[in-house]
Protein backbone atom coordinates (compact mmCIF):
# COMPACT_ATOMS: atom_id res chain seq x y z
CA UNK A 1 0.00 0.00 0.00
CA UNK A 2 1.09 3.52 -1.32
CA UNK A 3 0.78 5.92 1.90
CA UNK A 4 -0.66 9.27 1.31
CA UNK A 5 1.06 12.44 1.89
CA UNK A 6 -2.01 14.50 2.92
CA UNK A 7 -4.35 12.71 5.98
CA UNK A 8 -7.39 14.20 6.81
CA UNK A 9 -8.01 14.87 10.57
CA UNK A 10 -10.32 12.79 12.20
CA UNK A 11 -11.98 15.35 14.36
CA UNK A 12 -14.47 15.83 16.50
CA UNK A 13 -18.45 13.88 16.11
CA UNK A 14 -19.16 13.46 12.95
CA UNK A 15 -17.22 16.56 11.89
CA UNK A 16 -15.61 14.32 9.81
CA UNK A 17 -17.69 12.21 8.29
CA UNK A 18 -18.27 10.09 5.86
CA UNK A 19 -18.97 12.84 2.84
CA UNK A 20 -15.84 14.56 4.00
CA UNK A 21 -13.67 11.39 3.95
CA UNK A 22 -14.68 10.27 0.77
CA UNK A 23 -14.06 13.75 -0.95
CA UNK A 24 -10.86 13.83 0.75
CA UNK A 25 -10.51 9.69 -0.38
CA UNK A 26 -11.72 10.12 -4.55
CA UNK A 27 -9.21 12.97 -4.38
CA UNK A 28 -6.10 10.33 -3.69
CA UNK A 29 -5.43 11.51 -0.17
CA UNK A 30 -6.09 10.05 2.98
CA UNK A 31 -9.91 10.64 3.86
CA UNK A 32 -10.55 9.54 7.80
CA UNK A 33 -13.62 9.77 9.30
CA UNK A 34 -14.56 9.88 13.48
CA UNK A 35 -15.33 7.04 15.15
CA UNK A 36 -16.26 9.46 18.42
CA UNK A 37 -19.93 8.45 19.37
CA UNK A 38 -20.99 6.77 16.03
CA UNK A 39 -23.42 5.05 18.08
CA UNK A 40 -25.48 8.41 19.19
CA UNK A 41 -24.49 9.67 15.69
CA UNK A 42 -26.78 6.98 13.58
CA UNK A 43 -28.88 6.64 16.42
CA UNK A 44 -29.93 10.51 15.63
CA UNK A 45 -29.90 10.56 12.16
CA UNK A 46 -32.20 8.01 11.96
CA UNK A 47 -34.33 9.17 14.40
CA UNK A 48 -34.42 12.48 12.17
CA UNK A 49 -36.04 9.92 9.38
CA UNK A 50 -32.70 9.40 7.59
CA UNK A 51 -33.09 11.98 5.18
CA UNK A 52 -31.76 10.41 1.44
CA UNK A 53 -31.70 7.16 2.93
CA UNK A 54 -28.24 6.67 3.49
CA UNK A 55 -27.83 5.23 6.75
CA UNK A 56 -30.64 2.61 5.73
CA UNK A 57 -28.98 2.35 2.14
CA UNK A 58 -25.34 1.06 4.13
CA UNK A 59 -27.08 -0.89 6.77
CA UNK A 60 -28.40 -2.66 4.05
CA UNK A 61 -25.15 -4.12 3.29
CA UNK A 62 -23.86 -4.88 6.88
CA UNK A 63 -22.83 -8.76 6.70
CA UNK A 64 -24.46 -10.20 10.19
CA UNK A 65 -28.11 -11.03 9.49
CA UNK A 66 -30.57 -9.70 11.56
CA UNK A 67 -28.59 -6.84 12.97
CA UNK A 68 -29.16 -4.04 10.42
CA UNK A 69 -32.85 -4.76 11.26
CA UNK A 70 -32.64 -4.55 15.15
CA UNK A 71 -31.01 -1.09 14.53
CA UNK A 72 -33.53 0.43 12.07
CA UNK A 73 -36.46 -0.77 14.06
CA UNK A 74 -35.27 0.63 17.75
CA UNK A 75 -34.19 3.60 16.09
CA UNK A 76 -36.04 5.03 13.12
CA UNK A 77 -38.60 6.82 12.67
CA UNK A 78 -40.39 7.53 9.35
CA UNK A 79 -40.93 11.40 8.21
CA UNK A 80 -38.50 12.55 11.05
CA UNK A 81 -39.29 13.02 15.13
CA UNK A 82 -41.39 15.88 15.91
CA UNK A 83 -38.76 18.84 16.05
CA UNK A 84 -40.22 19.75 19.55
CA UNK A 85 -39.56 16.31 20.83
CA UNK A 86 -36.14 15.13 22.39
CA UNK A 87 -33.98 12.48 20.81
CA UNK A 88 -34.56 8.90 22.45
CA UNK A 89 -32.33 7.88 25.14
CA UNK A 90 -29.71 5.14 24.08
CA UNK A 91 -28.29 2.86 27.24
CA UNK A 92 -25.08 4.38 28.74
CA UNK A 93 -21.28 2.67 27.86
CA UNK A 94 -20.46 0.19 31.09
CA UNK A 95 -18.12 -2.13 31.61
CA UNK A 96 -20.41 -4.76 29.78
CA UNK A 97 -22.33 -3.55 27.28
CA UNK A 98 -25.57 -3.92 26.58
CA UNK A 99 -26.34 -6.64 23.60
CA UNK A 100 -28.07 -3.38 21.57
CA UNK A 101 -25.51 -1.12 22.47
CA UNK A 102 -22.81 -3.07 20.84
CA UNK A 103 -25.03 -4.01 17.76
CA UNK A 104 -25.62 -0.02 17.27
CA UNK A 105 -21.58 0.77 17.77
CA UNK A 106 -20.92 -1.94 15.62
CA UNK A 107 -23.76 -1.13 13.42
CA UNK A 108 -22.36 2.96 13.23
CA UNK A 109 -18.76 2.26 12.59
CA UNK A 110 -19.74 -0.32 9.78
CA UNK A 111 -21.71 2.33 8.22
CA UNK A 112 -19.92 5.38 8.43
CA UNK A 113 -16.64 3.73 6.56
CA UNK A 114 -19.00 2.21 4.42
CA UNK A 115 -20.22 5.13 3.14
CA UNK A 116 -17.04 6.97 3.28
CA UNK A 117 -15.79 4.11 0.77
CA UNK A 118 -18.93 3.68 -1.30
CA UNK A 119 -18.19 3.43 -5.22
CA UNK A 120 -14.55 4.16 -5.53
CA UNK A 121 -11.12 2.82 -4.60
CA UNK A 122 -9.73 5.69 -2.16
CA UNK A 123 -8.01 5.03 1.24
CA UNK A 124 -10.25 5.41 4.22
CA UNK A 125 -9.07 5.68 7.83
CA UNK A 126 -10.99 5.72 11.17
CA UNK A 127 -9.86 7.88 14.07
CA UNK A 128 -10.54 6.82 17.77
CA UNK A 129 -10.10 8.32 21.28
CA UNK A 130 -8.20 5.98 23.40
CA UNK A 131 -9.71 7.56 26.58
CA UNK A 132 -13.13 6.42 25.08
CA UNK A 133 -12.23 2.69 25.89
CA UNK A 134 -15.19 0.81 26.31
CA UNK A 135 -16.43 1.59 22.85
CA UNK A 136 -13.00 0.84 21.26
CA UNK A 137 -13.11 -2.70 20.57
CA UNK A 138 -16.85 -2.80 18.95
CA UNK A 139 -16.20 0.59 17.06
CA UNK A 140 -12.71 -1.45 15.03
CA UNK A 141 -14.66 -4.47 14.56
CA UNK A 142 -18.01 -2.43 12.72
CA UNK A 143 -14.98 -0.06 10.74
CA UNK A 144 -13.21 -3.39 9.31
CA UNK A 145 -16.32 -5.32 8.53
CA UNK A 146 -16.64 -2.38 6.03
CA UNK A 147 -12.75 -2.93 4.88
CA UNK A 148 -11.03 0.52 7.08
CA UNK A 149 -7.75 0.90 5.63
CA UNK A 150 -6.29 2.74 8.55
CA UNK A 151 -6.95 3.05 12.19
CA UNK A 152 -5.66 6.02 13.89
CA UNK A 153 -5.57 6.59 18.07
CA UNK A 154 -4.40 9.26 19.95
CA UNK A 155 -5.07 11.09 23.00
CA UNK A 156 -3.63 8.34 25.47
CA UNK A 157 -1.41 5.17 24.86
CA UNK A 158 -3.01 3.09 22.83
CA UNK A 159 -0.51 0.30 23.03
CA UNK A 160 -3.13 -2.71 23.25
CA UNK A 161 -4.79 -1.87 19.95
CA UNK A 162 -2.30 -3.04 17.34
CA UNK A 163 -2.61 -7.05 18.88
CA UNK A 164 -6.73 -6.04 18.59
CA UNK A 165 -6.58 -5.16 14.94
CA UNK A 166 -4.32 -8.67 14.73
CA UNK A 167 -7.42 -10.44 17.14
CA UNK A 168 -10.49 -9.39 15.18
CA UNK A 169 -8.80 -9.47 11.60
CA UNK A 170 -8.55 -13.17 12.63
CA UNK A 171 -11.62 -13.70 13.83
CA UNK A 172 -10.75 -14.31 17.32
CA UNK A 173 -12.25 -12.32 20.56
CA UNK A 174 -10.53 -9.48 21.27
CA UNK A 175 -10.00 -7.95 24.58
CA UNK A 176 -8.86 -4.70 26.18
CA UNK A 177 -7.46 -3.40 29.71
CA UNK A 178 -9.92 -0.73 30.61
CA UNK A 179 -8.49 2.15 33.40
CA UNK A 180 -10.33 1.72 36.20
CA UNK A 181 -9.75 3.99 39.26
CA UNK A 182 -9.27 2.99 42.51
CA UNK A 183 -8.16 -0.60 41.02
CA UNK A 184 -5.28 -2.09 42.72
CA UNK A 185 -2.38 -3.87 40.71
CA UNK A 186 -3.57 -7.28 40.41
CA UNK A 187 -7.36 -6.05 39.54
CA UNK A 188 -7.69 -6.42 35.84
CA UNK A 189 -10.96 -4.81 34.38
CA UNK A 190 -11.47 -6.08 30.87
CA UNK A 191 -14.14 -4.94 27.49
CA UNK A 192 -14.08 -8.05 25.35
CA UNK A 193 -16.02 -8.83 22.06
CA UNK A 194 -15.94 -12.10 20.51
CA UNK A 195 -16.31 -11.87 16.95
CA UNK A 196 -17.52 -15.57 16.71
CA UNK A 197 -20.61 -15.07 18.87
CA UNK A 198 -21.36 -11.41 17.91
CA UNK A 199 -21.98 -12.94 14.40
CA UNK A 200 -23.87 -15.98 15.76
CA UNK A 201 -21.14 -18.87 14.00
CA UNK A 202 -17.80 -18.45 12.33
CA UNK A 203 -16.88 -14.82 12.04
CA UNK A 204 -15.28 -13.30 8.48
CA UNK A 205 -11.61 -13.25 7.78
CA UNK A 206 -11.19 -9.46 8.06
CA UNK A 207 -7.95 -7.36 6.56
CA UNK A 208 -5.91 -5.82 8.89
CA UNK A 209 -5.73 -1.95 8.76
CA UNK A 210 -2.54 -0.10 9.30
CA UNK A 211 -2.20 1.27 13.00
CA UNK A 212 -1.09 4.74 13.24
CA UNK A 213 -0.65 6.19 16.61
CA UNK A 214 -0.89 10.07 17.04
CA UNK A 215 1.88 10.66 19.63
CA UNK A 216 3.28 14.04 20.75
CA UNK A 217 6.73 12.92 22.14
CA UNK A 218 9.68 10.75 20.74
CA UNK A 219 9.72 8.98 23.94
CA UNK A 220 6.23 7.90 23.53
CA UNK A 221 6.63 6.80 19.73
CA UNK A 222 9.31 4.59 20.43
CA UNK A 223 7.43 3.37 23.57
CA UNK A 224 4.46 2.29 21.49
CA UNK A 225 6.81 0.55 18.99
CA UNK A 226 8.94 -1.16 21.01
CA UNK A 227 6.17 -2.07 23.57
CA UNK A 228 2.78 -2.58 21.98
CA UNK A 229 1.24 -5.87 21.61
CA UNK A 230 1.43 -5.97 17.32
CA UNK A 231 2.85 -4.13 14.60
CA UNK A 232 2.43 -0.39 14.97
CA UNK A 233 2.99 1.18 11.23
CA UNK A 234 3.51 4.50 11.75
CA UNK A 235 2.77 7.81 13.91
CA UNK A 236 0.90 11.55 13.18
CA UNK A 237 3.35 13.28 15.39
CA UNK A 238 0.88 16.28 16.80
CA UNK A 239 1.89 19.62 17.70
CA UNK A 240 0.28 22.08 20.85
CA UNK A 241 -1.62 23.69 18.04
CA UNK A 242 -3.90 21.42 16.37
CA UNK A 243 -7.37 21.43 17.63
CA UNK A 244 -9.17 18.81 19.74
CA UNK A 245 -7.22 17.32 22.78
CA UNK A 246 -3.26 18.57 23.18
CA UNK A 247 -1.39 16.72 25.00
CA UNK A 248 -0.39 18.37 28.53
CA UNK A 249 2.93 20.37 28.82
CA UNK A 250 5.64 18.75 30.09
CA UNK A 251 6.42 18.84 33.66
CA UNK A 252 4.07 21.28 36.41
CA UNK A 253 1.31 23.48 34.56
CA UNK A 254 1.58 26.63 34.10
CA UNK A 255 -0.85 29.36 32.92
CA UNK A 256 -0.10 32.13 30.78
CA UNK A 257 -1.94 35.18 31.36
CA UNK A 258 -5.17 34.40 29.31
CA UNK A 259 -5.38 30.88 31.45
CA UNK A 260 -3.84 28.70 28.83
CA UNK A 261 -1.33 25.79 29.06
CA UNK A 262 2.09 27.37 28.43
CA UNK A 263 4.01 25.08 26.32
CA UNK A 264 7.89 25.26 25.16
CA UNK A 265 10.92 23.31 23.51
CA UNK A 266 10.65 20.23 25.95
CA UNK A 267 7.43 19.79 24.21
CA UNK A 268 8.24 19.96 20.62
CA UNK A 269 9.36 16.42 19.27
CA UNK A 270 12.74 15.44 18.69
CA UNK A 271 12.05 14.41 14.82
CA UNK A 272 15.85 12.89 14.73
CA UNK A 273 14.84 10.49 17.34
CA UNK A 274 11.68 9.87 15.25
CA UNK A 275 13.95 9.20 12.31
CA UNK A 276 15.65 6.80 13.87
CA UNK A 277 12.92 4.53 14.97
CA UNK A 278 12.43 3.88 11.18
CA UNK A 279 8.71 3.87 10.47
CA UNK A 280 6.58 6.32 8.37
CA UNK A 281 5.20 9.38 10.05
CA UNK A 282 3.40 12.41 9.38
CA UNK A 283 3.30 16.09 11.01
CA UNK A 284 -0.14 17.26 12.57
CA UNK A 285 -0.66 20.57 13.84
CA UNK A 286 -0.45 24.20 12.44
CA UNK A 287 1.04 21.98 8.73
CA UNK A 288 -1.60 23.16 6.63
CA UNK A 289 0.39 24.72 3.78
CA UNK A 290 2.13 23.67 0.21
CA UNK A 291 5.50 24.87 2.10
CA UNK A 292 4.66 23.25 5.58
CA UNK A 293 4.09 19.83 3.41
CA UNK A 294 7.61 20.51 1.32
CA UNK A 295 9.57 21.34 5.23
CA UNK A 296 7.81 17.98 6.58
CA UNK A 297 8.86 15.74 3.03
CA UNK A 298 12.62 17.41 4.51
CA UNK A 299 12.41 16.31 7.45
CA UNK A 300 11.75 13.14 6.65
CA UNK A 301 8.09 13.06 7.15
CA UNK A 302 5.80 11.60 4.43
CA UNK A 303 3.65 14.10 4.66
CA UNK A 304 1.06 16.14 7.07
CA UNK A 305 -2.11 15.54 8.59
CA UNK A 306 -4.76 18.68 8.19
CA UNK A 307 -7.61 18.67 10.49
CA UNK A 308 -8.76 22.57 10.87
CA UNK A 309 -8.59 23.63 7.35
CA UNK A 310 -11.42 20.50 6.29
CA UNK A 311 -13.40 20.88 9.69
CA UNK A 312 -14.68 24.02 8.48
CA UNK A 313 -15.34 23.05 4.38
CA UNK A 314 -18.40 22.31 2.68
CA UNK A 315 -18.89 19.07 3.01
CA UNK A 316 -17.54 18.26 7.14
CA UNK A 317 -20.71 18.06 9.54
CA UNK A 318 -20.14 21.49 11.21
CA UNK A 319 -23.38 23.19 11.43
CA UNK A 320 -23.42 25.64 8.07
CA UNK A 321 -24.05 28.75 11.10
CA UNK A 322 -20.51 27.73 12.46
CA UNK A 323 -18.91 27.65 9.68
CA UNK A 324 -20.15 30.67 8.18
CA UNK A 325 -18.92 32.74 11.65
CA UNK A 326 -15.77 30.95 11.58
CA UNK A 327 -15.05 31.68 7.55
CA UNK A 328 -16.48 35.77 8.35
CA UNK A 329 -14.42 36.12 11.73
CA UNK A 330 -11.41 34.46 9.69
CA UNK A 331 -11.63 37.45 6.88
CA UNK A 332 -12.59 40.01 9.51
CA UNK A 333 -8.61 38.45 11.66
CA UNK A 334 -11.17 37.94 15.22
CA UNK A 335 -10.93 34.24 14.97
CA UNK A 336 -9.25 32.75 18.29
CA UNK A 337 -9.01 29.31 19.59
CA UNK A 338 -8.34 28.95 23.64
CA UNK A 339 -6.59 25.77 24.37
CA UNK A 340 -8.71 25.75 28.07
CA UNK A 341 -7.13 23.46 30.09
CA UNK A 342 -10.33 22.71 32.22
CA UNK A 343 -13.33 22.18 29.52
CA UNK A 344 -12.79 18.50 28.74
CA UNK A 345 -13.38 15.90 31.76
CA UNK A 346 -10.53 14.04 30.45
CA UNK A 347 -7.82 16.31 32.46
CA UNK A 348 -6.00 16.68 28.48
CA UNK A 349 -6.43 21.05 27.30
CA UNK A 350 -8.89 20.91 24.53
CA UNK A 351 -8.50 23.78 22.09
CA UNK A 352 -12.19 25.50 21.97
CA UNK A 353 -13.21 28.05 19.10
CA UNK A 354 -14.45 31.44 20.73
CA UNK A 355 -17.99 31.94 18.99
CA UNK A 356 -21.05 33.54 19.89
CA UNK A 357 -24.18 31.14 20.77
CA UNK A 358 -21.78 28.18 22.02
CA UNK A 359 -20.34 27.17 24.97
CA UNK A 360 -17.07 29.20 24.87
CA UNK A 361 -19.10 31.95 26.03
CA UNK A 362 -19.23 31.90 29.91
CA UNK A 363 -23.44 33.74 29.45
CA UNK A 364 -23.77 30.18 27.80
CA UNK A 365 -21.81 27.59 29.85
CA UNK A 366 -23.33 29.11 33.07
CA UNK A 367 -26.63 29.19 31.52
CA UNK A 368 -26.45 25.26 30.57
CA UNK A 369 -27.65 22.55 33.26
CA UNK A 370 -24.85 20.02 33.96
CA UNK A 371 -26.60 16.58 32.96
CA UNK A 372 -24.47 13.44 31.24
CA UNK A 373 -27.07 11.10 29.68
CA UNK A 374 -24.19 10.13 26.66
CA UNK A 375 -21.31 9.00 28.99
CA UNK A 376 -18.41 8.33 26.95
CA UNK A 377 -15.84 10.23 28.85
CA UNK A 378 -16.99 8.61 32.01
CA UNK A 379 -14.62 7.27 34.20
CA UNK A 380 -14.94 3.91 35.79
CA UNK A 381 -13.86 3.84 39.26
CA UNK A 382 -14.00 1.23 42.28
CA UNK A 383 -16.63 1.98 44.68
CA UNK A 384 -16.67 1.04 48.59
CA UNK A 385 -18.07 -1.92 48.24
CA UNK A 386 -15.88 -2.88 45.65
CA UNK A 387 -18.04 -2.57 42.01
CA UNK A 388 -17.18 -0.56 39.69
CA UNK A 389 -19.24 2.82 39.42
CA UNK A 390 -19.22 5.63 36.83
CA UNK A 391 -18.39 9.53 36.85
CA UNK A 392 -17.54 12.19 35.25
CA UNK A 393 -16.46 15.82 36.20
CA UNK A 394 -18.78 17.50 33.76
CA UNK A 395 -21.96 15.83 35.32
CA UNK A 396 -23.99 17.37 37.92
CA UNK A 397 -21.62 18.70 40.76
CA UNK A 398 -23.82 16.95 43.65
CA UNK A 399 -23.35 13.78 41.61
CA UNK A 400 -19.66 13.79 41.07
CA UNK A 401 -19.14 14.36 45.01
CA UNK A 402 -21.46 11.65 46.22
CA UNK A 403 -19.24 8.97 43.72
CA UNK A 404 -16.60 10.54 45.94
CA UNK A 405 -15.23 12.95 43.03
CA UNK A 406 -13.13 16.10 44.27
CA UNK A 407 -15.45 19.20 43.69
CA UNK A 408 -11.94 21.18 42.47
CA UNK A 409 -11.83 18.43 39.25
CA UNK A 410 -16.06 19.82 38.46
CA UNK A 411 -14.53 23.57 37.96
CA UNK A 412 -15.08 24.80 34.19
CA UNK A 413 -15.50 21.20 33.34
CA UNK A 414 -17.54 21.20 30.14
CA UNK A 415 -19.75 18.29 28.33
CA UNK A 416 -18.12 17.44 25.32
CA UNK A 417 -20.27 14.62 24.34
CA UNK A 418 -23.04 16.67 24.08
CA UNK A 419 -21.34 19.83 22.98
CA UNK A 420 -19.59 18.58 20.12
CA UNK A 421 -23.41 16.44 18.95
CA UNK A 422 -24.38 19.66 19.03
CA UNK A 423 -21.99 21.35 16.54
CA UNK A 424 -22.75 18.88 14.03
CA UNK A 425 -26.67 19.51 14.40
CA UNK A 426 -27.08 16.57 16.83
CA UNK A 427 -27.72 17.92 19.59
CA UNK A 428 -30.69 17.08 22.54
CA UNK A 429 -33.86 19.28 23.29
CA UNK A 430 -33.83 20.06 27.21
CA UNK A 431 -36.67 21.69 27.93
CA UNK A 432 -37.69 23.36 24.58
CA UNK A 433 -33.57 24.29 24.74
CA UNK A 434 -31.44 23.01 22.33
CA UNK A 435 -27.96 21.63 23.82
CA UNK A 436 -25.18 24.90 23.16
CA UNK A 437 -22.20 24.18 20.55
CA UNK A 438 -18.44 22.75 21.51
CA UNK A 439 -17.01 23.95 18.40
CA UNK A 440 -13.29 22.85 18.39
CA UNK A 441 -10.34 24.14 16.24
CA UNK A 442 -6.81 24.35 16.01
CA UNK A 443 -5.17 27.92 15.93
CA UNK A 444 -5.00 28.01 12.02
CA UNK A 445 -8.72 28.63 12.06
CA UNK A 446 -7.25 32.80 11.69
CA UNK A 447 -6.07 31.71 8.25
CA UNK A 448 -9.38 30.05 6.93
CA UNK A 449 -9.64 33.14 4.75
CA UNK A 450 -6.79 32.00 2.49
CA UNK A 451 -8.92 28.87 1.22
CA UNK A 452 -11.57 31.32 -0.55
CA UNK A 453 -11.50 32.20 -4.29
CA UNK A 454 -12.72 35.60 -4.61
CA UNK A 455 -16.60 36.14 -4.44
CA UNK A 456 -16.91 32.82 -1.93
CA UNK A 457 -17.82 32.91 1.05
CA UNK A 458 -17.56 28.98 1.43
CA UNK A 459 -14.89 26.55 0.40
CA UNK A 460 -14.39 22.64 -0.13
CA UNK A 461 -12.38 19.57 0.13
CA UNK A 462 -10.83 20.11 -3.19
CA UNK A 463 -10.13 23.43 -2.48
CA UNK A 464 -8.10 22.18 0.83
CA UNK A 465 -6.83 19.76 -1.16
CA UNK A 466 -5.60 21.41 -4.75
CA UNK A 467 -4.43 24.58 -2.05
CA UNK A 468 -2.04 22.05 -0.23
CA UNK A 469 -0.80 20.85 -3.43
CA UNK A 470 0.45 23.81 -4.61
CA UNK A 471 -2.08 24.46 -7.03
CA UNK A 472 -4.65 26.97 -4.87
CA UNK A 473 -5.10 30.84 -4.53
CA UNK A 474 -2.88 31.31 -1.70
CA UNK A 475 -0.28 28.42 -2.36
Amino acid sequence: MAHPAIIQGGMGVAVSNWRLARAVSQAGELGVVSGTLLAVVLARRLAEGDPGGDMRRALGAFPVPGVAQRVIEAHFIAGGKDPASPYRGIPLPTLQLSPMLIELTVAANFVEVYLAKEGHKGLVGINLLEKVQIATIPSLFGAMLAGVDYVLMGAGIPRSIPGILDQLAAGQPATLRVDVEGALPDEEYLSRLDPQEFCGGAAPALRRPVFLAIVSSATLALTLAKKSNGRVDGFVIEGDVAGGHNAPPRGPMQLDPRGEPVYGPRDVADLAKIRDIGLPFWLAGGQASPQRLAAAHRQGALGIQVGTAFAFCDESGIETVHKRDAIRASRAGTARVFTDPAASPTGFPFKVAEMAGTLSEAKCYEARERVCDLGYLRQPYVKEDGGVGFRCSGEPVEDYLRKGGDVADTVGRKCLCNGLAATVGLGQLRDGEREPALVTAGNEISDLVRLLEPGRESYGAGDVISYLRGRGRSA
